[in-house]
């Protein structure tokens, strides 16, 4: 396919990680574009709707692996396009929960519809869906 990288497998598996990467996320951001929103923010609307009440700062740093700090401003940020709220269970309390406004779930709710990640997937069969997932958790368990 591609020349001296085909002559060496992890060059070569590096390379095709890496485009099959790209194309997935163009490929979702060209959906995610019509509702104004980045892959990113995507994500974190999911993450807080699937955590529900245990959506809090360190729960969201682990799935998008960010640390809290970076996390804490791009937090923010969503909260000021209205995408999310901040609740604290109390006055006095330091933990921060986040729950989705009326903006952010209906966002969510047109997200969930988007079809371009399935699409492309369906070229795997199941079994070899999760023969793929397998092999990336084991790379990712390597390289941490």
């Amino acid at each position: 396919m591609l020349g001296v990288a085909s002559k060496n497998s992890i060059i070569y598996s590096r390379l095709l990680i890496g485009k099959a990467r790209h194309l997935l996320v163009a490929a979702r951001q060209k959906e995610l574009d019509l509702y104004h929103i980045s892959l990113r923010q995507a994500s974190v609307l999911t993450f807080i709707h699937n955590l529900g009440d245990k959506a809090d700062l360190a729960e969201l740093a682990k799935l998008t692996d960010r640390n809290t700090n970076t996390l804490s401003i791009y937090m923010t940020r969503m909260e000021n396009y209205g995408l999310v709220k901040k609740i604290r269970d109390s006055p006095k309390s330091t933990k921060i929960r986040f729950e989705l406004t009326e903006k952010g779930l209906n966002i969510y709710k047109d997200i969930k519809k988007i079809k371009s990640t399935r699409l492309i997937m369906s070229a795997l069969s199941d079994e070899e869906l999760q023969q793929l997932i397998s092999l990336l958790e084991k790379i990712i368990r390597r390289a941490q």
